[in-house]
């Protein structure tokens, strides 16, 4: 039985939420997709900073992000959403048993009138049951985080130059 883990990270876009929340909506899918490409080319960085080879796999992955819904919670007028949630699942592409999948939610929410906080809650599942598990404890998770938190920055980043 595998153990999922959670991960939590964020980052802030110095835009005003009606804004971000009108570009993730219109064009979610292709801005996580440019945000995965680079968050995986960084990540073997990471691996090769730690010196990272498990039996010769590639630790580094092209991931395949699904929006699976949306939703909004209501603020103080109907038209201006308290927060939004964006449900996630993304598996490697070619390989996915051999690599995590994850189930997350971006939540967005203003934070002032000039910003915005992005907050991605997940869990994901190591491949190979129990031994998995252990490789997980051992270094998994430390690529895993890092590549979660580079991607939540990666997003951040690409929505400040598209709506600079």
């Amino acid at each position: 039985m595998s153990e999922g883990r959670t991960i939590r990270v964020y980052d802030y876009v110095n835009q005003p939420f009606e804004r971000v929340h009108t570009v993730l909506l219109k064009d979610a899918r292709g801005i996580f997709q440019r945000a995965t490409t680079i968050a995986h080319e960084r990540a073997g960085d990471v691996v090769s900073g730690l010196r990272v080879n498990i039996a010769g796999i590639e630790i580094g992955k092209e991931v395949q992000i699904e929006v699976v819904g949306f939703s909004d919670s209501q603020g103080h007028t109907p038209d201006f959403p308290l927060e939004t949630r964006i449900d996630l699942k993304w598996s490697a592409v070619g390989s996915p048993a051999l690599f995590p999948t994850m189930t997350a939610q971006l939540v967005m929410y203003p934070l002032s009138s000039k910003e915005t906080q992005l907050d991605l809650r997940g869990t994901y599942e190591p491949p190979f049951g129990p031994l998995g598990v252990v490789l997980n404890a051992l270094v998994g998770h430390r690529v895993a985080e890092a590549s979660v938190h580079q991607f939540i920055t990666d997003v951040a980043e690409r929505l400040r130059r598209d709506l600079a």
